[in-house]
């Protein structure tokens, strides 16, 4: 039995066919939604029939698109990876740039000391070669150094004000850092533990950008040729569920399943909308402990959970540690009782993730993860030293370690898996990644069209077109057919 109580797979599992319900799982962090955008535009030409798409992670900015026949706004010219402003995504935050700007003045300003001895060790030497070739006024230069010595290092000088330089910087930016933790925080009622001083240590990164942008993009999806206002995202979330219920069934809309992490309940919570027969599965009644554990953990975008949307992106494209906590308040009415939970993304809810695609009936499964498979002997690659990048690669080896594990026991769920061979971006290299082996630079784009690429040469030329069947999908915008290969139809 395997890890939800079903049967191991079979040594043979089924091959791909389209008349199988289909799931596409989007799984990584950050840059990874560019190379799902790439999968996403290879899907999107070759037809291949969805019935499901859900995502952790920045694959729910993927999913969220796909969901209403909306990919094409991910890699389009003016769509989500190609838009100006992108590098900006997982910023740091001003206050940590501030802090480490004022040590950086202030180990310079104790620096000037040294850097006045450290004269003399130029001066000295000049002076002595000058004497040695008979060139009058060498002793003059020693002299005018020495005098600059002597009122640099006056007890007025200095000894004085470097101290108090220092002081001045250091306070300045634990001040600007105390009144942002105190005053510009998240401002949630609820009591803190510890030192009062740890509220002016916040999270270093920024995930409010990549929210801003997702939403902005959807706008400009959702509104269409109108010249109209963005509203807010609980508004437009709103009207996001409301068109995809309204569609659901529909040629190129399909259901949406999306999976973060609870700190405060320690749970995974599921934000779904399925169809209407679907819909009674979310919530299986076998026990009572699972219908009370699966009433905390899961809720119904067309039903009771139909204003949570904006809180499940938020929080998908919350990284632990790096960024800050997404707080959601939940209804009075809900099984929380109207309290408020911290939210984030957890990279091993992927295999929760695969879990409940499985109890909703899916067949097959489209993975697809920027993480590539784990190196083998002889191809260690250069550590990264820079912040963001030493994250990024343990984010990326986690998620290659978690995709692995997720494909292992499957309960006989056919699982197609499309990642890169090699992959020199980081999660965070928004403006692209240098790549060792080819030692050349890489961009976003690049990382597009490997997914590109990648989609036709890992599944759709091998698997769907040796499966021998035609792929037919019609959306409101395209329609395409995937036919056995040689044929001259």
């Amino acid at each position: 039995m395997d890890r939800v109580g079903r049967p191991p797979a079979s040594p043979t599992p089924e091959p791909y066919s389209p008349q199988r319900r289909t799931a596409l799982v989007l799984t990584g962090t950050g840059t990874a939604g560019a190379y799902h955008a790439g999968v996403l535009r290879a899907l999107h030409e070759a037809g291949v029939k969805l019935d499901i798409v859900a995502g952790r992670g920045v694959g729910v900015i993927g999913a969220l698109f796909a969901a209403v026949d909306g990919a094409q706004r991910l890699w389009d010219d003016k769509g989500f990876w190609r838009a100006e402003g992108i590098e900006r995504l997982y910023s740091w935050r001003m206050v940590p740039r501030l802090v480490v700007s004022a040590l950086a003045v202030s180990v310079a300003i104790v620096a000037i000391p040294i850097a006045a001895v450290a004269l003399g060790l130029i001066v000295f030497p000049i002076d002595f070669v000058l004497k040695m070739v008979g060139v009058s006024g060498a002793s003059g230069l020693v002299a005018a150094y020495l005098r600059l010595a002597e009122a640099a290092f006056a007890p007025e000088a200095l000894p004085t004000w470097l101290p108090r330089l220092v002081l001045l910087v250091l306070g300045a930016a634990g001040v600007v850092a105390a009144v942002d933790g105190w005053f510009t925080g998240t401002g949630v009622p609820r009591r803190s533990l510890g030192a009062a001083w740890w509220r002016t240590l916040r999270a270093p990164m920024s995930s409010a950008h990549a929210i801003d942008h997702c939403w902005r993009v959807m706008w400009d999806l959702v509104r269409g040729a109108t010249q109209l206002k963005g509203p807010t995202p609980a508004d437009l979330g709103r009207r996001y569920v409301e068109m995809l219920t309204e569609n659901l069934g529909q040629p190129g809309f399909r259901e949406l399943l999306v999976t973060v992490h609870d700190a405060d309940a320690h749970r995974d919570l599921l934000f779904a909308l399925v169809s209407e027969d679907r819909r009674r599965d979310l919530i299986r009644r076998s026990t009572s402990d699972a219908a009370e554990a699966r009433r905390a953990e899961v809720f119904d975008l067309a039903g009771v959970g139909r204003g949570h949307l904006p809180d499940a992106v938020a929080a998908a494209l919350t990284i632990p540690l790096a960024t800050e906590w997404h707080h959601v308040t939940f209804a009075a009415d809900g099984y929380w009782r109207g309290e408020t939970h911290r939210l984030c993304d957890r990279p091993a809810a992927l295999i929760r993730l695969i879990d409940e695609l499985i109890d909703l009936g899916v067949e097959q499964i489209v993975l697809v993860s920027a993480a590539p498979e784990s190196p083998g002997p002889h191809a260690l690659a250069s550590p990264r030293l820079d912040g963001r990048g030493r994250l990024g690669e343990y984010l990326q080896s986690t998620e290659a370690a978690i995709v692995r594990d997720a494909t292992t026991t499957t309960g006989g769920v056919r699982i197609f898996t499309v990642r890169p061979a090699h992959n020199p971006i980081g999660p965070f290299d928004f403006a692209g990644g240098y790549d060792d082996r080819s030692q050349r630079s890489q961009g976003i784009a690049e990382l597009i069209n490997r997914g590109y690429e990648d989609a036709y040469h890992q599944f759709i030329e091998p698997v769907v077109g040796a499966s021998g069947d035609v792929v037919g999908v019609q959306s409101s915008d395209f329609s395409v057919r995937h036919l056995r290969p040689g044929s001259d139809t």
